[in-house]
C-alpha cells in the first residue's frame, strides 16, 4: 500500500508522488491540517489530503456518493472512499487547479 500526499489548495501544482515504505512507518503519521483517506474498490491506497478538500463541492459530492452506496464503515482506521484510484487522482488534480 502506498501513501500519496497532496499539497494544499493554495498550491497550483498537479505533481504528487507515491511514497514507499508505509509498512515501516507509523500509520498515524498525518500532518496537522491533513486527512488520511483510503481509496479503491478492492485494494485500498492511502492518500493524505488537505482538510480544505472537505469544503470543496467536487470532494463533497464524491463523499456523498460513496456514503450513499457503501456507508461510512472504516475498518482501515481512516475515511474509505470506494472509487477507482485513477478517478480519485483526477478529481484531486482538478481541486488543485481550481
Amino acid at each position: 500500500m502506498g501513501i500519496i500526499r497532496f499539497p494544499s489548495l493554495s498550491s497550483k501544482t498537479k505533481s504528487f508522488s507515491k511514497l514507499q515504505g508505509l509498512c515501516n512507518r507509523n500509520k498515524l503519521d498525518v500532518p496537522k491540517g491533513y486527512l488520511a483517506v483510503y481509496v479503491g474498490e478492492i485494494q485500498k491506497t492511502r492518500f493524505v489530503v488537505p482538510l480544505s478538500f472537505l469544503e470543496h463541492p467536487l470532494f463533497k459530492n464524491l463523499l456523498r456518493l460513496s456514503e450513499e452506496e457503501f456507508g461510512f464503515d472504516h475498518p482501515m482506521g481512516g475515511l474509505t472512499i470506494h472509487c477507482q484510484e485513477d478517478i480519485f487522482t483526477d478529481l484531486i488534480s482538478r481541486l488543485h487547479v481550481s
